[in-house]
């Protein structure tokens, strides 16, 4: 019998992978990226004090366009990175995860280092 492969089972194993060498700290946070069919989403996250400083995704009400294309998830990126700005936040460490960092996900990153932030 062929056994299907659980790609969310998967996909977890990875981010777990990732989130075992990096972590962020309130002087540099970490830019998660959750990436679903039609949408994305990116939040910045402090794990020592376990609080979301900042997000953005492609549902906000001020974003145009569609979020399940790099046009979106490059828009996506540099409203991450004007929000952090405001908060005073310039340097952040990139949780990809899970994902490749490929395609939308590679577009976010992108975006938010045209926004200003730096990793």
């Amino acid at each position: 019998m062929v056994k299907k492969i659980d790609k969310a089972q998967a996909r977890a194993k990875r981010h777990a992978r990732v989130r075992a060498k990096i972590s962020g700290t309130p002087e540099c946070p970490r830019l998660n990226v959750f990436r679903s069919s039609k949408n994305i989403f990116a939040q910045i996250i402090d794990d020592v004090n376990g609080v979301t400083l900042c997000s953005a995704n492609s549902q906000m009400k001020d974003f145009e366009g569609n979020g399940g294309n790099k046009e979106g998830a490059r828009t996506v990126g540099k409203m991450i990175a004007k929000a952090a700005a405001e908060k005073g936040i310039t340097d952040v460490v990139f949780d990809r995860g899970g994902y490749l960092y490929h395609g939308r996900v590679q577009e976010l990153a992108e975006g938010a280092r045209e926004g200003g932030l730096n990793f």
